[in-house]
């Protein structure tokens, strides 16, 4: 009986599974056709078909994170959308990219450990600067709506982002590594002193305006 479209596309959700079950427990690294294979119970010509080389295997994986990476659930301080919201919206942003949650966790992981095969490959070294700076763009203007209602103070919002996009994600190595010194709550509370001294605005002295 030939195979229908509907048995296709359950094949291919349960290829994405298994190569996300792979990345989750041994890391990219540990990405590799033999082993997504194994985790699926099938043979490495089967997968072939869906990823005739190593860099399709690749690229594969980092949609699948991406596109888990884009469907967690999402923190929303301000209900009328990006953009407002003030200091609660940067909070909650910053928030989505701790590793506070098991799910959190594990794109978390991946992400770090997929990093050195982008360093090593100039196409996806400059496919990851543009997801970065797309997340600080977003970032920025949520930064400049907390300025405009005074939660945070003057300055170009691009450098605010980036000194807080670069914060939270050296806490998520942090986490990574030392779980037990960073837990949810841990990173929570540094990263509600960080934003507590970065809205902090020092009063002028008497006489000055």
């Amino acid at each position: 009986m030939p195979r229908t479209k509907g048995d296709h596309e359950a094949r291919r959700r349960d290829v994405s599974a298994a190569v996300w079950q792979v990345m989750a427990t041994r890391g990219f690294a540990g990405l590799t056709l033999r082993a997504v294979a194994t985790e699926l119970g099938a043979t490495t010509g089967l997968l072939t078909h869906y990823f005739p080389t190593k860099r399709a295997l690749v690229e594969h994986a980092l949609d699948l994170l991406e596109q888990r990476t884009a469907s967690r659930p999402r923190r929303h301080a301000d209900k009328g959308g990006e953009g407002r919201g003030g200091l609660a919206a940067v909070r909650d942003a910053l928030l989505d990219i701790l590793p506070l949650t098991p799910e959190a966790t594990d794109s978390n992981r991946i992400w770090v450990s997929s990093w050195d095969a982008a360093l090593s490959d100039p196409e996806l070294s400059v496919d990851y600067a543009r997801k970065y700076e797309e997340g600080r763009d977003r970032l920025s203007r949520r930064v400049a709506a907390a300025q405009a209602i005074g939660e945070l103070p003057p300055g170009d919002p691009s450098d605010i982002a980036a000194r807080a996009q670069s914060f939270v994600l050296g806490l998520v190595v942090q986490a990574l590594f030392d779980p037990a010194a960073f837990p949810p709550r841990r990173q929570v509370q540094l990263l509600d002193e960080y934003l507590a001294a970065a809205a902090y605005v020092p009063e002028s002295p008497p006489g000055e305006h």
